[in-house]
């Protein structure tokens, strides 16, 4: 098999991320200050402009149990910390595109994403959904009931890396579909690696603030999160064994599809 032979659904999804970061480069060339000097930290786009809610008016279809713990979460005072809804639904139609049935999520906060990925998986799915702080997790969880997904759901309150090496333990490697990575940045590198070897090839492991509100471009030393998030963007550009494309979606996000 050639070195980029890919599952068809994967190169489709390969061909619409390049046309998705061609259209945010010429907005960012259209719109430089509203793209080049983001009023949210947790976006590209400032979340108090036009070209954003335009965006939303014209492309969010969420359902009414996640738009309804999406605004739960923004009065919340960590709020920002939430993904945004257009890169949930971004990564939700990717996993739909891929017709995914496994997903690890790393940094689970108040558990949009969890419910945004089990909303998608089929009713046998699973989402393993680790984080270390339970006390965010219950303001989703009965959210996650309402919504008829909580079945769905493995929550592991826990060091994400002792739940990964679990699952490499029992036998799980490659056989997940998806993996959104979202926690601690200064441990980045270690949940690609066993993202990674727990994805099965043409999966995808989706990296988020991979631009880290602009201080990759010139980390400074006692940031250690704006360097290993530098560090791993350095990495994957060279990595033989995914292909990349680096969204200018929320604080910029990676994807990485498995070859």
């Amino acid at each position: 098999m050639p070195v980029f032979s890919v599952p068809k659904e994967v190169a489709v999804g390969t061909a619409m991320l390049g046309i998705a970061f061609a259209t945010g480069v010429l907005a960012g060339k259209r719109y430089p200050l509203i793209f080049g000097t983001p009023k949210s930290p947790r976006s590209i786009i400032g979340k108090n402009s036009p070209i954003w809610q335009y965006i939303l008016d014209h492309s969010l279809r969420e359902h009414p149990v996640l738009k309804k713990l999406r605004l739960l979460t923004a009065d919340h005072p960590w709020g920002r910390m939430m993904v945004s809804c257009d890169q949930a639904q971004f990564m939700a139609n990717l996993v739909k595109l891929i017709k995914g049935k496994k997903a690890i999520e790393i940094g689970v906060f108040t558990g949009y994403n969890t419910l945004n990925m089990a909303l998608v998986l089929p009713d046998n799915g699973r989402v393993v959904a680790c984080d270390i702080n339970e006390d965010y997790v219950k303001i989703g969880k009965p959210l996650w009931k309402e919504a008829g997904v909580e079945h769905k759901i493995d929550l592991r309150i826990k060091p994400a890396i002792q739940t990964l090496d679990e699952l490499l333990d029992s036998g799980e490697a490659e056989t997940f579909d998806f993996a959104f990575i979202d926690a601690d940045k200064e441990s980045y590198n270690d949940y690609y690696e066993k993202c990674l070897r727990l994805i099965k090839k043409g999966g995808i492991i989706a990296i988020d603030n991979v631009l880290w509100c602009g201080k990759v471009l010139n980390p400074r030393n006692d940031d250690l999160a704006a360097q290993s998030i530098h560090h791993l963007n350095e990495k994957l550009l060279r990595d033989a064994r995914v292909n990349i494309s680096m969204i200018p979606m929320g604080d910029g996000f990676t994807l990485a599809f498995k070859l």
